[in-house]
């Protein structure tokens, strides 16, 4: 993970678009920034970025059932729980499940285990957009390669070669 950069998914583990389901994995970093200031001397993963993973893998699944077409961004949380702290260097799985998509939102329900311990967990709402520009497209597709989106969930002309020529 890359706190400062927001990407908290490190990797697609699974994926099932037919049943709404994935999975992720992501490591919090042994060293940030963040734990500088939360908190000096005992480092925590934030809370509010527990809900960001789990929002960036609940929007990962939004990407591969749309195939890249539109985009997810998180307007709404509810239900959060956070359950424990999360320390540097933890290993987290992020599951989530769609709940709704449609309408131009989508609904997905999230949670975070680390050893098999449930963590955090949310129901998340998303205003589902055109690409506002190529550029964010562009880099969210980068992105799909990077973290294992199958290509079978890529637009079929970035699928092979990577890029992002249409909106």
């Amino acid at each position: 993970m890359r706190l400062e950069y927001f990407q908290m998914v490190d990797r697609i583990i699974e994926l099932d678009v037919g049943a709404g389901r994935i999975a992720t994995a992501g490591q919090v970093p042994d060293r940030s920034p963040v734990f500088e200031g939360h908190f000096p001397g005992y480092p925590i993963l934030p809370g509010v970025l527990m809900i960001e993973i789990m929002a960036q893998t609940g929007g990962w699944l939004i990407l591969a059932t749309l195939r890249c077409a539109r985009m997810p961004f998180l307007i709404q949380v509810e239900k959060a729980k956070m359950r424990s702290i999360v320390p540097p260097a933890q290993d987290l799985r992020t599951e989530a499940t769609l709940l709704h998509e449609g309408s131009g939102y989508a609904v997905a329900k999230a949670s975070i285990t680390a050893g098999g311990k449930k963590i955090a967990d949310a129901e998340l709402r998303y205003g589902v957009v055109v690409f506002p520009n190529p550029t964010l497209r562009a880099a969210m597709i980068a992105t799909a390669h990077r973290i294992g989106l199958a290509e079978a969930f890529l637009p079929p002309a970035e699928a092979a070669d990577g890029s992002a020529d249409g909106a």
